[in-house]
């Protein structure tokens, strides 16, 4: 098929599958195989083709009586997307932190009952550490982790650390959970080279609908020079917070 110059390449099944899609989500968000087939002037066996290939793929889902609606997929990519559009929003006060502070800056969140690394802003001046160990698996050892943790409820908790043994990283690494100490839901935690020898690191924690989620800071040693960073923590983790909760 020849392809006009200038214009785009169109999948016409493509467009067919997201046609019935939107048929789906419109009206009472459930429709039947006739119902979508009359709506998008598509043949019968068409438009079975199709819905089997999107119910298979989770885009629809087939109910019992025989109609369609909208798929777990769409939740995944709506929320994933919404997510991310959220990070975008806050970068400007993740990259003020940056800049305040002095050093990479990291944004975590637990999702599906994961502490994960979301976003991470940088610069030539303030270059990144090597995450040699997920945070996911260094939750006890990072101050990030340690942020989110504290967030947790006592049953969460235990079940995340059930979950997630704590692994000896360096000789400050806490690897009893009677000893490891966690900052309160409002209080900034600390990593004193317990991830990775000479990394020290803060996190406070952030304020996002639908997320636990902790902004952290890698930091100088000096004590003087800790302090503003700290104090410029506090600051952008507010920041943060306010970027999040107004998207």
């Amino acid at each position: 098929m020849a392809v006009e110059r200038g214009r785009p390449t169109l999948i016409r099944s493509v467009q067919r599958a997201l046609r019935l899609i939107e048929v789906v989500g419109e009206g009472e968000g459930r429709a039947t195989a006739k119902e979508i087939a009359r709506a998008t002037g598509l043949p019968l066996a068409t438009a079975y083709h199709l819905l089997r290939t999107c119910t298979y793929e989770g885009w629809l889902q087939r109910l019992d009586d025989g109609t369609y609606v909208l798929g777990h997929r769409l939740d995944t990519v709506h929320r994933r997307g919404r997510d991310a559009a959220g990070i975008a929003v806050a970068r400007p006060a993740l990259e003020w932190l940056r800049d305040a502070a002095g050093g990479p800056v990291y944004l975590a969140r637990c999702v599906d009952g994961e502490i994960v690394v979301v976003e991470i802003v940088d610069s030539p001046r303030s270059p990144r550490i090597d995450l040699c160990v997920g945070v996911h698996d260094a939750a006890h050892a990072t101050a990030l982790g340690k942020c989110i943790l504290g967030q947790f409820t006592t049953a969460e908790r235990d079940d995340y650390l059930s979950r997630h043994p704590m692994h000896d990283l360096t000789r400050h690494t806490v690897v009893d959970r009677r000893r490891l100490t966690l900052p309160a839901a409002d209080q900034v935690a600390v990593d004193e080279e317990e991830y990775a020898l000479g990394i020290h690191c803060l996190a406070a924690p952030v304020v996002e609908p639908g997320h636990l989620a902790a902004v952290g800071v890698v930091v100088p040693p000096a004590t003087r020079a800790r302090s503003r960073s700290r104090e410029a923590l506090v600051i952008g983790a507010r920041r943060v917070s306010r970027a999040l909760v107004m998207r």
